[in-house]
């Protein structure tokens, strides 16, 4: 799995015309599933993404975590992040895995979220999404479980 967080001030997604998720101060992650991850990598990045220390404590500090902060948190999928670009002009798809089975391994990843952040918001899978943001940094970080 790969991810990329951004701390946010605020963020938010539209489909269809449609707010369907939107959170205030936490995160806003894109997620990638891979065609070999697994629910183990989802619970090593789940863990990984609530307890990074990228909030800044009294001090100016990053010293703080999500769930110290009360944070709130935006899941977006994004099968691009398994976009291979070394051959040609067209992105080649190959190692992201199947939609049918990367929307079970998401939900799975999301559920994991939910038992540690009072607010988890997503988008919608597969949908052609519009998203917001206010970066607060800019801070962005790219996880990979593997």
């Amino acid at each position: 799995m790969k991810a990329i967080i951004q701390r946010v001030k605020n963020a938010s997604v539209v489909v269809d015309g449609d707010t369907v998720g939107s959170v205030k101060k936490g995160l806003l992650l894109f997620l990638g599933i891979g065609r070999n991850d697994s629910r183990s990598d989802a619970e090593y990045l789940s863990n990984k993404v609530v307890q990074l220390r990228i909030f800044e404590d009294p001090h100016g500090k990053m010293n703080m975590s999500l769930k110290d902060i009360n944070g709130e948190l935006l899941v977006i999928s994004q099968f691009t992040l398994y976009g291979d670009c070394s051959k040609g002009r067209r992105p080649s798809f190959t190692d992201a895995m199947l939609p049918h089975e990367a929307e079970e391994l998401y939900n799975y990843f999301v559920d994991l979220l939910k038992n540690h952040c009072h607010n988890v918001q997503t988008g919608i899978f597969g949908a052609h999404m519009d998203v917001a943001l206010i970066n607060d940094g800019p801070v962005t970080f790219i996880i990979e479980s593997k």
